[in-house]
Formats: C-alpha cells, sequence, structure tokens
C-alpha cells in the first residue's frame, strides 16, 4: 500500500508539472542547509538506485531517441550528486572530529568495510576510479559524442531532400513525411545535446577529483588547529571519510558515464543492448570453438593455472558445439519441407497452375535498362513508377494496378515495352548512361547527341551527356533522366487505356468505398435499378474519352435516376456525361471564363441527325468524311498554337459516333454535346466545320 501511495503520489506531482522544479529546489537547499546523516544516507542511496536504474534503462532501450530526455536526466543526476558532496563536505568538516560515522553510515561503510579502513588504500582504489572515469570512459564518450553529433547535423540537409525526393515520386504519404522530418529533427538535437552532455559528465570527474584533495587538507586543518587533534589521528578520521564520500559520489559517476557512452556508441536495432553483444559475439561458434583450444594448449602448459585454463577451455568448446547444433536446427526448419514422393518436372502431368494469367500491366526492359529497376544498384524506377501509379489513381478515381516488371533478352539491350493485358502498347529506347534534351518547341540551338523523338509525346530530343544538362536547359530544352523517360511513357500509356483497366473488381471496390458514405444509394443501383456490368461498361466509356470517375455519387445518383427508362449503356454513358458537365468543361479549359468551340454547319448538322435515325448510325460519302477530318486537323493545330483546347460541340444524338470517329485520328480533340456545357458558361465560337454538304439524297445513293 506504501509503495502504491508513493507511486500514486509521483504520478500526481508529474501531472501537476512540479516534480521537475521541486527537485531543482530540493538540490539547491541541499547546497545551503545542513542535512543529518540519516538523510544524507537516504539521499547516497537514492543517489546510487537512480544510477542503476539509468545505466539499465539505456541498456534495454532498443533506440537512442527512446531515451531521448537521457541529456536532461544526466544533468540532473549531475546536479544531485554534486549537492550531496557539498552537504557531505559540510558535516564531515563540522562534526568529523566526533568519529568516522559523523557523516552517516553510507559514508562510513564505504571508507571502513570497502576500502579496509586504510586511507592510503582508499586513496589508490579512488585514483583509479577517477582515472578510469575520466580518462577512459568520459573521454572516449565525449569524442564519440562530438563526432555523432557533427556526422548528424552534416548529414541533416540530406536526409531531409530524400525524404522530399521520396515524397515526391510517391513513395511516402505527407503524414509519413511529417514524421520521418520530426524524426530526423529529434535525432539532431538529441545528438547535440549529448555533445553538451558529455561535458557535464568530465566536469563531474574533476570535480570530484579536487573536492577529495579539498577536503582531505581542509579535515586536517579543522582536526589539528580546532579541535586540537594530532596529525595522524586528524589524517586517519578525515582521510577515510573523505574516500568514503568519494567512493559514494565516484561509483553513481562512473555508472552514468559508462551509461553516456552505451548510447553514444550503440545503433538503433530490434534488440537491445545484451541481444546484441550475445548474438554478435557469442553466436559465431567457430570463434568459440578456436578460443576453447587456445584455452586448452594454455592449461597444459606446465606451471600454470591447469584447472582454470582446462575448465575454461572445455566450457568455450561445449558452448561451440551447442551454437553449430542450434545453428543447423534452425536451417533445416528454414528450409522449405519438399513432398517424399515429389516427381521430376518431366513426369508430372500439367494442370492449371501451369496456365499463367496475362498481365494487366506489364513493363520488359532489355539488359542494359536493368540497374534502372534495381534499387540495390540505385535504380529510381521503380519509385517513379509508383508515383505514376498513385499520380493516375487520384486523377482517374480508380486504384491503378502494380506493373509487372521483367527483362526480356529478346529486346535490344536499350529498349523496353509497355504491355497492357498482354498487348504492347508503346515501346521505346532510352540510354542509361545519357539524358533526354527535349525540344518543346522553343529551343534557342542545336545539341550534340543521338537524334530520337520523345516516346510518349513525340516531340524532337536528343540523347546528351549528364555533364551537357546545364547547357541544355540553357537553350531552353527540357533534360529528363531515362528513368524520368519511362516513367512518362508508362503514364500517357495508362492514361490511354485507362478504360481497359478497369474491370468488375476495380468497379466493385469503387461502389464499396461510395457505400461507406452513401450506402442507400449503392443499395439502389446495383443489383437492384442495373447490373454490375452496364455501370461497368459506362466508367468504361467515361474513360476511354478521358472522363474521370471520381465523382463517383454523382455517376451512381445519375445513374440510378436514368436506369428505370433505359439500360443501354450508351444513352446511360450521355446521361451522366450531361451530369458531369461541369467537371468535363473544368478538365479542358479549367478556370477560363469562355470556351472557344468549333460547330458544325447547319447544312451538314442537319445531314448528320436526319442520317443518325438510320439502322447503324449516320453514314458519310468517302470524300467529304477525308475533308472534313483534314478541315478538323487543320483548325485543331491553330487552337494548339494558340494555348487553347479544340472542341467540337454537336448535337446530342451524334456526339457520341463522332467522338468515336475522330477520336483516335485527331489528339487532343475534345466532342462535347450542347447539353454538357453548363449554365453560365459562355462560349466563343472559332471555327465552323463542313459546309456545302451533299444531300441526304446523295448520302443515300452513297450508302447504297
Amino acid at each position: 500500500m506504501n509503495a502504491g501511495a508513493m507511486q500514486l503520489g509521483l504520478r500526481e506531482v508529474a501531472r501537476s508539472g512540479l516534480g521537475v522544479p521541486l527537485l531543482l529546489v530540493m538540490v539547491l537547499a541541499m547546497m545551503v542547509l545542513p542535512l543529518p546523516p540519516l538523510a544524507l544516507d537516504v539521499l547516497f542511496t537514492f543517489n546510487i538506485s537512480l544510477s542503476l536504474v539509468i545505466l539499465l534503462v539505456v541498456l534495454y532501450t532498443l533506440r537512442p531517441l527512446d531515451f531521448a530526455v537521457f541529456p536532461t536526466v544526466l544533468l540532473g543526476a549531475t546536479l544531485l550528486r554534486l549537492a550531496l558532496n557539498v552537504a557531505s563536505t559540510r558535516v564531515v568538516l563540522l562534526e568529523g572530529h566526533t568519529g568516522t560515522d559523523a557523516a552517516g553510515r553510507v559514508i562510513e561503510a564505504f571508507g571502513e568495510f570497502v576500502v579496509g579502513g586504510s586511507y592510503t588504500v582508499g586513496i589508490v582504489v579512488f585514483t583509479i576510479l577517477v582515472i578510469i572515469n575520466f580518462v577512459v570512459v568520459t573521454k572516449g564518450a565525449g569524442r564519440v559524442s562530438e563526432v555523432s553529433a557533427r556526422f548528424t547535423l552534416d548529414a541533416l540537409p540530406g536526409k531531409q531532400m530524400a525524404i522530399d525526393a521520396d515524397l515526391n515520386a510517391g513513395i511516402l504519404t505527407q503524414e509519413e513525411a511529417k514524421a520521418r522530418r520530426e524524426e530526423i529533427a529529434r535525432e539532431a538535437d538529441f545528438y547535440g545535446a549529448m555533445d553538451g552532455a558529455s561535458k557535464f559528465v568530465r566536469g563531474d570527474a574533476i570535480a570530484g577529483l579536487l573536492i577529495l584533495f579539498i577536503n582531505i587538507i581542509g579535515g586536517l586543518a579543522v582536526g589539528t588547529l580546532q579541535h586540537g587533534m594530532s596529525v595522524g589521528d586528524a589524517a586517519r578520521t578525515y582521510t577515510l571519510l573523505t574516500i568514503g564520500d568519494g567512493l559514494v559520489a565516484q561509483i553513481p559517476s562512473l555508472m552514468l558515464s559508462t551509461a553516456t557512452a552505451v548510447i553514444v556508441t550503440r545503433i538503433s536495432a530490434a534488440h537491445d543492448v545484451t541481444q546484441q553483444v550475445l548474438s554478435q559475439i557469442f553466436g559465431h561458434p567457430r570463434a568459440l570453438a578456436v578460443t576453447g583450444g587456445v584455452l586448452a594448449l594454455l592449461g597444459l602448459v606446465p606451471g600454470m593455472p591447469n584447472a582454470a585454463f582446462l575448465t575454461l577451455g572445455a566450457a568455450c568448446g561445449g558452448g561451440a558445439w551447442l551454437l553449430a547444433k542450434r545453428t543447423r536446427a534452425e536451417l533445416v526448419e528454414a528450409q522449405p519441407q519438399q513432398p517424399e514422393e515429389e516427381r521430376p518436372p518431366s513426369e508430372r502431368d500439367l494442370s492449371w497452375e501451369d496456365v499463367q494469367p496475362v498481365d494487366l500491366i506489364g513493363l520488359e526492359v532489355g539488359y542494359r535498362l536493368i540497374p534502372l529497376v534495381d534499387r540495390s544498384q540505385g535504380g529510381e524506377l521503380m519509385a517513379r513508377i509508383k508515383g505514376v501509379r498513385k499520380k493516375l489513381s487520384q486523377e482517374l478515381g480508380f486504384l491503378i494496378q502494380p506493373v509487372h516488371i521483367r527483362d526480356n533478352l529478346d529486346l535490344a539491350p536499350n529498349a523496353y515495352r509497355i504491355s497492357i493485358l498482354g498487348v504492347p502498347a508503346g515501346e521505346g529506347e532510352v540510354h542509361p548512361d545519357r539524358e533526354l534534351a527535349i525540344d518543346p518547341g522553343t529551343a534557342s540551338g542545336p545539341l550534340e547527341g543521338l537524334r530520337t523523338k520523345d516516346p510518349a509525346f513525340g516531340m524532337e530530343a536528343v540523347w546528351i551527356e549528364p555533364a551537357r544538362r546545364e547547357e541544355a536547359q540553357a537553350l531552353g530544352y527540357t533534360v529528363v533522366d531515362p528513368a524520368t523517360v519511362i516513367a512518362t511513357h508508362l503514364s500517357v500509356v495508362l492514361q490511354q487505356h485507362a478504360a481497359e483497366l478497369l474491370g468488375h473488381e476495380e468497379v466493385q471496390q469503387m461502389l464499396d468505398v461510395l457505400a461507406r458514405t452513401s450506402p442507400k444509394l449503392v443499395e439502389d443501383l446495383v443489383p437492384k435499378a442495373l447490373p454490375l456490368s452496364v455501370v461497368v461498361k459506362v466508367l468504361q466509356n467515361l474513360l476511354a474519352e478521358g472522363v474521370p470517375v471520381r465523382d463517383m455519387r454523382t455517376i451512381a445518383e445519375t445513374l440510378a435516376e436514368h436506369a428505370p427508362r433505359s439500360q443501354d449503356p450508351d444513352t446511360l454513358t450521355a446521361a451522366v456525361r450531361v451530369a458531369l458537365g461541369r467537371h468535363i468543361v473544368q478538365h479542358i479549359n479549367g478556370m477560363a471564363g469562355e470556351l472557344p468551340v468549333v460547330t458544325l454547319d447547319p447544312s451538314l448538322e442537319q445531314l448528320l441527325q436526319q442520317s443518325a435515325q438510320g439502322e447503324g448510325g449516320p453514314v458519310l460519302e468517302p470524300g467529304l468524311a477525308e475533308r472534313l477530318q483534314r478541315e478538323l486537323e487543320e483548325i485543331a493545330r491553330r487552337q494548339e498554337m494558340a494555348g487553347q483546347p479544340t472542341v467540337l460541340l454537336v448535337p446530342q444524338p451524334i456526339r457520341m459516333w463522332l467522338a468515336r470517329w475522330l477520336r483516335a485520328s485527331i489528339r487532343g480533340l475534345h466532342v462535347l454535346a450542347y447539353q454538357e456545357i453548363p449554365d453560365g458558361r459562355r462560349i466563343r465560337v472559332v471555327a465552323s466545320l463542313g459546309g456545302a454538304a451533299p444531300s441526304l439524297g446523295q448520302q443515300a445513293r452513297s450508302r447504297a
């Protein structure tokens, strides 16, 4: 009960924030107020216990940062020990003439029992302890602290840049990057504080040595001059008291110095110091076996302590045998168990395991590009691909599946190939020892290098030496590394084939996510109103025309509204596009207040609408189709040079047909229906497509 009450009281003090101020007040009081011998006994015992607890905490801590308050604790323990030295010195000088128990039983025990009552032995033992503490432990720990603090601070900018690079590549989230930054900041603060805290320990060792000599000289003077003691009695009494006082303070000081040395010399690991020492020193049976053999040979030499050497040699040999036996057992357990009657591959019958599924997204590389995907060789392509997947998943609205990367010796050494559902969708060639300088159309001069085209967008480019990067940038080129070239090409291919990447499983996952916030909507939509296959087809239609499916709630509400009137995916897609009109126009033209559009000539528009009423959709005379395509290509070229999008505005019944016809031939073309333009958005007609179109009768004869 007393221990529980004490623990509860300590918690209340800690919660109130008065713990450290009260400790400092107590330290100052010990330096000013005289303490009785009993209080000194209690405080010296507490000091030894505190030092032992700190040392054990350091030994059992897995990471130095787990004990980040250690520098502050070290300062507090040092101040407590120095305050006890001042208090005990006062008692020794004032009451030392009464006997060796004048300063309490603890000091007397260390003076009488530990050194055998001989002040000469006491001085020698104390001196040895001071030399060990000051010259060996404290000096080494101070040097390690200084070097660790310097290296940690020097490495801080590089670690920050590495975190920023991982964040930009999508390897880390914002929360993970923030936690990593806070960790390295705390690491720098910790080692900087340890560099200063090691000076406390060093100063404490020097102070202990000076206090010893001051107490001996002061005790002789007080004993002989004030109390009339003989020089021999005064020397014996005050020296034993001083030696006891010094040993009581020096032993905790040595433990704290050892704790300081341990925490600055260890590394972060999943085990404490004891486990690391046992596993790393005594984890090698060969070393123990050789040591046992050497000890056994020494035990056979005449005149040596044969029993001691032979016993220790036998112990090392037995330990080596046990370790070797345990290691072999662990290796046997780690090996996968093979079936007893496993047939050779040539005799085993075929099964469905031999039919490999098609990779949804595949990337094959030539042998010279393998270092780009090997992280152990500094390859950055894996991180770039993860960043591409994260970016596209956020933009398109569904999770992009992992990319299966493998080497292909049939490819050229510098070539790569991107496949979607097992079918090649893009390929290119990169030089891993060069960088690609891309001409965006504004470069002011030529560059020496290997002429090529950017595999992602087909722009003119040059493979240059890395040393010429600044020269190329000064000329207006965009310079990227090989990993970025492949990652950018992959991003373009995935965007172009986004509809093929979306399947039933992905759509079901999207509906499950929507059900967390709108459970009733999802319940009424699938399968009550529409089968899942129709929803998948609608979303694929949207992605095929470059419309993201992030706003799943609007899509689901529109499908649920129009499902009773039609189950046709194309009709439902048109309705969803109208509902997403604001998002579509925003995606095309941003925040611009005016949308430039291209319209159809009225006669051509009427012709297409009348033709669309027949079976199979509108049919154009080949010559007219070719002329319209050329006109639209010219308009798209002018719009691109002006930095504006190319938008073809047509009636709803013919929008999907025109989009499918023109989408593949004219890059960057957007075909919108009149109903998809949101209210309040101004449009500006920049061109009219067609004119002098043939009559419907001519179209009918051509179709026949």
